[in-house]
């Protein structure tokens, strides 16, 4: 069942976007920026041949990557057709057409992996429970990997992971992050983080980080954070005392954005999209 908008004239589609961050300056459009939205929006408008306006579930920052972004597009009922194919395969799923030919269209730092009509109630950025990050470091001494270089961060001193994995467990839970967040206007940094954990293989070290939802910058000073500590530059009662921080913190490094990855969104079951939204929309008072 497609979703329609308000004048019924529109069918929503949902994407599932991966991009290699390094060449594009974020997600959102901007002007004589090259942006994820922009060339995405490009290349569903020549096909559509109407102008379309993405939504997307996390806009991620210059040089930030994603295997498992999503975003949503309304597409005018009467284009909806431009999408199949002139021979339809019955076999195939009702957009993997739209899906080849955005494969030939795009450049290859991006691809659009999956199409699908939404459900009713279904909104890529407001419907979402929770998103999850990777951030990648290499401690190597020779550096990183050539085939990895645009996605592991190399880190010339030890790290301690134990100490790390510590300190974010004190990080868990519904907290007011405003000492990790850029400041934006009118914007909450009331967030719950679910999940934040360090593993080494060797010389790479992933940290998995998972929240409701990140405000701006959130995940990379979070990291740079962390990678203090486990430089042994920071103590354990520093990074606490930061969640008592009214406005973002000056006193620690951002870590590198190339190191960051959002690789999925979860969402409720179909039924739940609506209320979702709702309980999405509600500013959260101050804690």
């Amino acid at each position: 069942m497609p979703a329609i908008d308000s004048d019924g004239g529109h069918i929503r589609l949902r994407l599932d976007i991966a991009y290699d961050g390094t060449d594009f300056a974020g997600w959102a459009a901007q002007v004589g920026q090259r942006t994820v939205a922009g060339v995405l929006g490009d290349a569903l408008s020549l096909v559509f041949r109407v102008a379309v306006e993405l939504k997307v579930a996390g806009r991620t920052d210059a040089g930030v990557h994603a295997t498992g972004q999503v975003a949503h597009v309304d597409i005018p009922a009467d284009a909806i057709a431009r999408a199949y194919p002139r021979t339809p395969r019955p076999q195939d799923p009702e957009f993997q057409s739209l899906v080849r030919r955005l494969g030939r269209i795009l450049p290859d730092d991006v691809r659009v992996r999956d199409i699908v009509r939404a459900p009713t109630g279904f909104d890529a950025r407001f419907s979402a429970l929770r998103r999850h990050y990777i951030y990648r470091i290499s401690t190597a001494h020779h550096g990183v990997e050539p085939e990895l270089a645009r996605f592991v961060v190399p880190w010339p001193r030890p790290l301690d992971v134990d100490a790390m994995n510590e300190v974010s467990r004190d990080l868990l839970g519904l907290h007011d992050f405003a000492a990790f967040c850029r400041y934006r206007e009118g914007g909450t940094t009331i967030r719950e983080l679910q999940r934040l954990d360090w593993v080494r293989d060797g010389d790479l070290i992933t940290a998995s980080v998972t929240a409701d939802a990140f405000c701006w910058n959130m995940v990379r000073s979070l990291i740079g954070v962390l990678t203090a500590v486990g430089e042994q530059r920071r103590q354990r009662d520093w990074v606490s005392g930061l969640l008592g921080a009214a406005r973002r913190a000056n006193d620690y490094s951002v870590a590198p954005a190339k190191g960051l990855t959002m690789i999925g969104v979860d969402y409720p079951s179909d039924d739940q999209l609506a209320e979702r939204i709702q309980v999405t929309k509600v500013v959260r008072p101050p804690l």
